[in-house]
């Protein structure tokens, strides 16, 4: 992405900000795996949070006053003018505080249909909304860990920061999430995947 340059909120400024606002959040990426070990487990760039589409213009009316915000589109950033409708395949806003040069977060749009999520690489792969979601002892709402390796490890060029995220995230995986995750990566990669052979107790 042009002028990618971040100095993000932590995790801690992202609830402050979030939770005055009225749609389901959760924060995503690498953040959602270490609020879910308990502790910081790497150097993380940036900072992500998830929101489901028919609420993404709730967030902008509660944000527009004070950030700056833009579309990713096609390897570009783009204004998200105001109340803009943003239709799939959109699934991406970046965010600035504005006056400011430097990103603060990225807010990504899940898609659903009724009450479940679907996996936007397979859309098959699903789950109630209800349930994607976790929250630490301190009220921070983030995505469940099984669901963020499935991101990780479904995406186009996996990482090697995805496969540290998954070393330390693995022995705490109840057997329920393990196999849910072995077979949504099976079901995207039918022919195979690298986690494979780490996916057991």
């Amino acid at each position: 992405m042009e002028d990618n340059k971040w100095n993000p909120l932590s995790v801690e400024e992202i609830h402050d900000l979030f939770r005055t606002i009225p749609i389901s959040w959760w924060i995503a990426g690498g953040w959602a795996l270490d609020l879910n070990v308990g502790r910081k487990t790497r150097e993380h760039d940036d900072i992500d949070i998830v929101i489901v589409r028919d609420e993404h213009l709730t967030l902008q009316a509660h944000l527009h006053n004070q950030w700056d915000m833009y579309k990713a589109i096609k390897g570009q950033l783009i204004p998200w003018d105001k109340d803009e409708i943003l239709q799939v395949p959109i699934d991406s806003i970046w965010v600035k505080k504005k006056g400011d040069k430097v990103w603060a977060f990225q807010v990504m749009i899940l898609d659903t249909e009724g009450d479940e999520w679907e996996y936007k690489r397979k859309n098959t792969i699903r789950k109630p909304i209800k349930d994607i979601g976790l929250c630490s002892p301190t009220g921070i709402p983030y995505l469940r860990p099984e669901i963020q390796l499935l991101y990780k490890g479904g995406s186009s060029v996996l990482r090697g920061k995805d496969t540290v995220d998954l070393e330390n995230v693995l022995p705490l995986l109840a057997n329920s999430e393990l196999r849910w995750l072995k077979d949504s990566l099976a079901e995207q990669f039918p022919t195979g995947h690298q986690w494979m052979d780490q996916l057991v107790k």
